[in-house]
């Protein structure tokens, strides 16, 4: 199964290719010899798990997060195709005064991230692509002050909307799972000018159509 948050950041691999309503917003496509159910769930968290939740009672070999994030590395640049390992939720918990204090530290969660889980077949191909860890938040980081916080609070390498919550999904239904995201921009103070969104789409959905084409 592949999940994307928009039609959006997969339709390079979408065009062209045969597909049929299978219900729950999932259609079923028609890779070589592969059969995928695609499934775009809308941006952010909620969005993400409440659609998860309604299909993942289905049997699948693996789950496959795809879409484009920011990196708060400048080794990292955009275009970057990467392999996102672990995934945390970077804001929700409460305040304390200046501090921060994650679920986990409130004593209402047991761990601090979630992972990617199981293995696959074609997980050899993985191996090309930088392992990193993100983080996922309600609101993407535009406030220089607001994003050295955070770099101390998790030192994550880049951040999504999703990620995290597909994690959660797939780790609580024992769903082999794998992330992948393309860097459209640094984080920074918003500069869409700056951003390379085409290029980390297009070399996002060749490594897909590549990976795709392996097993």
């Amino acid at each position: 199964m592949l999940v994307s948050a928009t039609q959006f950041e997969i339709l390079p691999l979408l065009h062209g290719v045969k597909k049929k309503s299978s219900g729950n917003g999932l259609n079923t496509c028609t890779f070589g010899k592969n059969s995928v159910d695609v499934l775009i769930t809308g941006v952010g968290m909620t969005a993400m798990a409440f659609h998860l939740g309604k299909i993942l009672g289905r049997k699948y070999d693996l789950a496959i997060n795809a879409g484009v994030a920011g990196s708060f590395r400048r080794s990292i640049s955009p275009g970057t195709v990467v392999n996102v390992v672990k995934d945390s939720f970077a804001d929700l918990g409460a305040e304390d005064g200046e501090k921060f204090l994650t679920l986990r530290e409130m004593g209402l969660a047991k761990g601090a991230s979630l992972k990617a889980q199981g293995r696959w077949k074609g997980s050899k191909i993985l191996s090309n692509l930088s392992k990193v860890d993100s983080i996922t938040v309600n609101t993407v980081h535009g406030n220089a002050a607001n994003i050295k916080k955070i770099i101390r609070k998790f030192n994550p390498d880049i951040e999504s909307m999703e990620g995290a919550a597909f994690f959660f999904a797939c780790n609580n239904f024992k769903m082999p799972c794998i992330q992948i995201r393309a860097v459209s921009n640094y984080v920074e103070r918003r500069n869409k000018k700056a951003w390379k969104l085409m290029p980390a789409i297009e070399n996002l959905n060749a490594f897909l159509e590549e990976m795709l084409a392996s097993v």
